[in-house]
């Protein structure tokens, strides 16, 4: 509340003159627009990706595809184990709604665990190419010169090499397993996000709070991991998604090749070549299943990662 002295009251006089006591208006509580400015923002980025209907339809596929692969089995059950000679290439049926393959598999049921497989081995790729590759453009960026031209050269010189070719020569090399193939497709997965960083960081190392840390006597180490890193996050999010894209279409295109995960686990890729054999005798529920899968899969993913890139994009113009 402020004080006025009424009109004509001398500011020394202490007369039975009344006072007139105005409102104020109240403080801001601490915090208050600190606050009120994320809100808005994340408020601001859901709207856009809201607008997006191909990344809302992409969430609902990725959610349908996650529950039909690890829910599915549950309420579907099959043997995959045994094989059962009668039923061999069988069209669908009541039985068998999406038929059987050589070995008198259900198809549905291979399907479903082909997606485990495959979602399995693409997240976990992704996840760790996507780690180690933003903590190496992020140093690299931030200690710049001579660190920042050999580190990026290392990155260039492994672009230079055609990823395909070498995938398949690592994975035909080394045993098949799962793990095996986690590293090896996050081996050439993780360039992408180390440049993307590497670019973001050169921007955020001039701001004023990592100038104030530097000069506050934080270390490199943590500058990197507490000031870049973290607000590099939304360029790591959006190519997380597109990596695991990239390496479920990698994974496929493996075990179409033979180099899969071994057998008895099976994975989209490996349904292909497998119904390629009998694709001349008219089974089309050996390839049409398998391959609408990859598709819808992959396609989903990359819509789901335009989306946010949109988001993250409006929410930082605001």
């Amino acid at each position: 509340m402020a004080i006025i002295p009424p009109p004509g009251a001398e500011s020394g006089q202490l007369g039975r003159s009344s006072t007139v006591l105005e409102p104020t208006s109240a403080p801001d509580t601490p915090g208050s627009l600190t606050s009120a400015k994320p809100r808005g923002m994340l408020r601001r980025g859901w709207e856009v990706f809201a607008e997006n209907k191909l990344a809302l339809a992409s969430i609902g596929m990725i959610i349908f595809i996650v529950l039909f692969c690890f829910v599915g089995p549950l309420i579907y059950r099959t043997n995959l184990v045994n094989p059962d000679q009668l039923i061999l290439v069988k069209p669908p049926s009541s039985q068998h709604l999406l038929g059987t393959d050589g070995n008198g598999f259900d198809e549905l049921g291979e399907l479903m665990a082909g997606g485990q497989s495959a979602l399995e081995i693409g997240l976990a790729s992704a996840f760790l190419a996507s780690v180690f590759g933003a903590l190496y453009g992020a140093v690299a960026g931030y200690l710049g010169g001579f660190w920042d031209g050999l580190l990026m050269r290392v990155v260039d010189t492994m672009l230079a090499v055609p990823g395909l070719l070498l995938l398949l020569l690592l994975a035909s090399i080394f045993s098949d397993s799962t793990p095996v193939l986690i590293v090896i497709l996050a081996l050439f997965a993780w360039l992408g996000p180390a440049r993307l960083v590497r670019g973001e960081t050169l921007t955020l190392r001039t701001r004023e709070y990592v100038q104030a840390a530097r000069l506050m006597g934080a270390s490199n180490v943590r500058i990197v991991l507490r000031h870049i890193v973290p607000n590099a996050l939304g360029t790591i999010v959006v190519n997380t998604t597109f990596q695991v894209a990239d390496a479920i279409l990698a994974l496929a295109s493996l075990s179409f090749l033979g180099l899969g995960p071994p057998p008895p686990a099976t994975n989209w890729g490996g349904m292909l070549s497998d119904g390629t054999e009998y694709l001349t005798e008219g089974a089309w529920w050996l390839i049409y299943p398998a391959g609408a899968a990859i598709v819808i899969t992959v396609v989903a993913f990359n819509f789901l990662g335009e989306g946010i890139e949109e988001a993250i994009g409006a929410r930082s113009q605001k």
